[in-house]
């Protein structure tokens, strides 16, 4: 008797933990993928819904580390060269919000939240 009861208990708390984590994967927020490719950013704009939240998945495909930043978003992240990065960027309201490569000023690029 008392083994099922254990054996109950643990089976509600497994149940319990399986249906919390699909919650959580299910409250991921979006990735959008951004290269940087022979000194630019592609895509050049990036289109995001807005007032949701997202991770710009930053893949540097140079020889040299990059560094996504953006002033309007008020983030920076440096990407060395040959590796991906996750950038969290918080929900942003409706607009353009600039981004550049703090090492190459020549990449910029632009994200709309619509």
């Amino acid at each position: 008797m008392r083994s099922a009861l254990t054996l109950l208990i643990a089976g509600v708390v497994a149940g319990t933990i399986a249906v919390a984590g699909v919650a959580v994967a299910a409250d991921a927020p979006p990735e959008i993928p951004l290269t940087i490719d022979k000194g630019q950013f592609q895509p050049s704009e990036v289109k995001v819904k807005a007032n949701t939240p997202f991770v710009l998945v930053v893949t540097n495909n140079g020889t040299k580390a990059a560094e996504f930043e953006s002033k309007d978003l008020r983030v920076e992240k440096v990407v060395p060269a040959g590796k991906t990065v996750n950038v969290r960027i918080r929900a942003l309201k409706p607009g353009t919000y600039a981004f550049f490569d703090d090492f190459n000023k020549a990449a910029t690029g632009r994200i709309v939240a619509e």
